[in-house]
């Protein structure tokens, strides 16, 4: 137990020795190449783009071949079910028919204009997934950064406090010190050897989820680079609001989708206007049994222009126009609350921002005068001047200062970074 300390130290180093280096930027494109949600918006997108193909589709003419063969008995006819009155013989023809829209009253190029907004929305939605992506790579990289640095000053202080365990117990053998100070010294010892076990786990805890982040099936554990501490956040939490309005691609993916809730509503009022289409139909019939003194021609062909009127179905219009106006309506609603939803996430990001910047001067102080103190302390002690309450407790103050210090880099790089992404610059 005693070398505890020294012995992770080395382990802690041969590990990072078999690692991989990896900055920040390797780990924002390890996750924009491997993660599913990025893969997954990118499919999603993929096939919004089909779906202009399948509304732009009614502008070309279907043709259809037919094949038919059919025996009946003679001089029958078809009496029920429908108004004709078909005659029924025995034959085989094989033909195609053509049909080809004129104008449906704009219900085709709504519907078309529909979707490719649907499909730019999507585009927004795939780019907001990445920056989704990205923020929580940035997150759990400063996560791990802080982690690995929080082990290091828990290595440091199970060598410093060991330290004090052997002179005091070397004091104590000479009777120079009370088995009390020896106590409190073994004490603290152990209060830095858990610190250092927890910050072992921490460690363990923010690799895996950088794996996640970055969309890796195996655990891996990497030499992560530093990154430098960003300046402080500029401009006010006005100028911001406006410039996430403007820049946030969730933000205009649901405005795409409003827009295209509009036209779809328009496409669905065209449903009571007229329809125009042509029909054409030929083809060959080269067995058939002539059942009439007018021979029946082996091929046949005709062409027609149907108008198609809508007078009544049972109110299914209308239904259709008023749940399609209703669905853009409520788009209106949820563009609005996401609009008061970033802008409220941007103000929190900027304040948070400005106290986590703040907070790395008041830390930076707090590490200073805790480190003097544990020198004057230490000093104190060893010219017996004070008991170990005090050289303990000053211990004590100065590894909570080197946690809040770090905390406070750590902590301010996320917050910047979560500012970024609240308006929209985080790429």
């Amino acid at each position: 137990m005693k070398h505890l300390g020294i012995m992770l130290v080395l382990t802690c180093a041969g590990l990072l020795a078999q690692t991989n280096s990896l900055t920040l930027k390797d780990a924002e494109a390890l996750a924009l190449k491997n993660h599913p949600q990025v893969q997954a918006a990118q499919l999603s997108f993929q096939a919004s783009k089909q779906a202009v193909s399948e509304a732009r589709a009614a502008y070309y003419p279907t043709l259809e071949g037919d094949v038919t063969g059919s025996e009946a008995n003679p001089q029958a006819r078809i009496g029920a079910g429908y108004l004709t009155v078909s005659r029924l013989w025995d034959r085989f023809s094989q033909g195609i028919v053509l049909n080809q829209l004129i104008t449906d009253s704009g219900r085709t190029p709504n519907l078309v204009a529909s979707s490719k907004l649907q499909s730019q929305a999507s585009a927004q939605q795939s780019q907001a997934t990445q920056y989704d992506v990205v923020l929580h790579v940035n997150q759990a990289y400063f996560d791990a950064l802080q982690a690995q640095a929080l082990v290091k000053v828990a290595n440091e202080t199970v060598a410093a406090r060991q330290l004090v365990v052997d002179q005091v117990s070397e004091l104590t053998r000479n009777k120079l010190r009370s088995e009390l100070d020896l106590s409190f010294a073994s004490v603290n010892l152990a209060q830095a050897k858990l610190l250092q076990i927890r910050a072992q786990d921490e460690v363990g805890q923010a690799f895996a989820e950088l794996t996640r982040a970055m969309g890796l099936e195996q655990h891996q554990t990497y030499k992560l680079t530093e990154e430098p501490l960003p300046a402080g956040p500029a401009g006010n939490d006005v100028d911001l609001v406006a410039q996430a309005l403007q820049q946030r691609p969730e933000l205009a993916g649901v405005r795409l989708a409003r827009e295209a809730a509009y036209r779809f509503a328009r496409a669905e009022r065209d449903l009571s206007y007229p329809t125009v289409s042509l029909l054409g139909v030929g083809g060959f019939t080269p067995l058939i049994k002539q059942l009439t003194t007018v021979p029946t021609p082996p091929e046949y062909e005709g062409a027609a222009v149907n108008l198609e009127i809508p007078i009544f179905n049972g109110g299914l219009f209308a239904a259709r126009r008023e749940a399609a106006n209703f669905r853009a309506q409520a788009a209106d609603q949820q563009v609005r609350d996401l609009e008061e939803k970033i802008a409220r996430d941007v103000r929190v990001a900027w304040n948070e921002a400005q106290t986590a910047y703040h907070e790395l001067d008041v830390t930076a102080e707090l590490l200073r005068q805790a480190t003097m103190a544990l020198d004057l302390a230490q000093g104190r002690y060893n010219l017996g001047l004070s008991s170990i309450v005090e050289l303990t407790q000053a211990q004590l103050s100065l590894t909570q200062a080197e946690v809040q210090n770090l905390g406070a880099k750590y902590d301010y790089q996320k917050a910047y970074a979560v500012l970024q992404y609240s308006i929209g610059s985080l790429r």
